[in-house]
């Protein structure tokens, strides 16, 4: 089955990505982002990155994207 585009913008537009990503990673507010422990990969030190306008990137592994694309990593799918 396929969603329209602005189903699938307006999901986008309001899902909380600090909330939804705080639930897998520990989150701490540092300027304008978020940081945190990468759940893709090891590391000892912060290098996850999360936005309020709902982007995530790992400067350790280079993996990013919005949420759907965490939801489909983490899962799996």
């Amino acid at each position: 089955m396929s969603w329209p585009r602005s189903f699938i913008d307006e999901v986008r537009r309001s899902a909380d990505a600090v909330r939804l990503i705080g639930e897998v990673v520990s989150l701490k507010k540092r300027g304008a982002r978020w940081l945190g422990l990468c759940p893709f990969h090891q590391e000892k030190t912060p290098s996850f990155s999360v936005s309020d306008e709902g982007l995530w990137y790992c400067f350790g592994c280079s993996e990013g994207g919005d949420v759907f694309k965490f939801v489909m990593q983490h899962e799996g799918v």
